[in-house]
């Protein structure tokens, strides 16, 4: 399994990742809107994730018309565990950053 940068925007694709299922999965359009980031971000990233075996895909199968089939985009059980990993992390580092409020006093 490779390592990956994890840069605020590759974060905030992990995290649409993190929320998908296979009833209701992750595809181009759905992570660019979801994080907020253009496509121009967003697909290099999915391309690191996935020479870093992080997620895999897979083509839409059946009709669908008017439109191009999509690619869905799904973690793997290890990309899970380290996508786990690094938002919490992240969360250590910068208290609050990521609506957790900092504990203690």
């Amino acid at each position: 399994m490779g390592s990956i940068r994890l840069t605020s925007t590759t974060l905030d694709v992990i995290t649409v990742l993190l929320t998908s299922t296979p009833d209701n999965p992750a595809w181009g359009l759905r992570i660019c809107q979801e994080a907020g980031l253009g496509s121009g971000t967003v697909y290099p990233i999915l391309e690191r994730l996935l020479k870093a075996g992080w997620i895999t895909s897979r083509r839409e199968d059946g009709e669908h018309p008017g439109r191009p089939a999509r690619t869905y985009y799904e973690l793997t059980g290890a990309g899970r565990t380290n996508a786990n990993s690094a938002l919490e992390a992240r969360a250590a580092r910068y208290p609050g950053f990521f609506g957790i409020a900092p504990q203690g006093g």
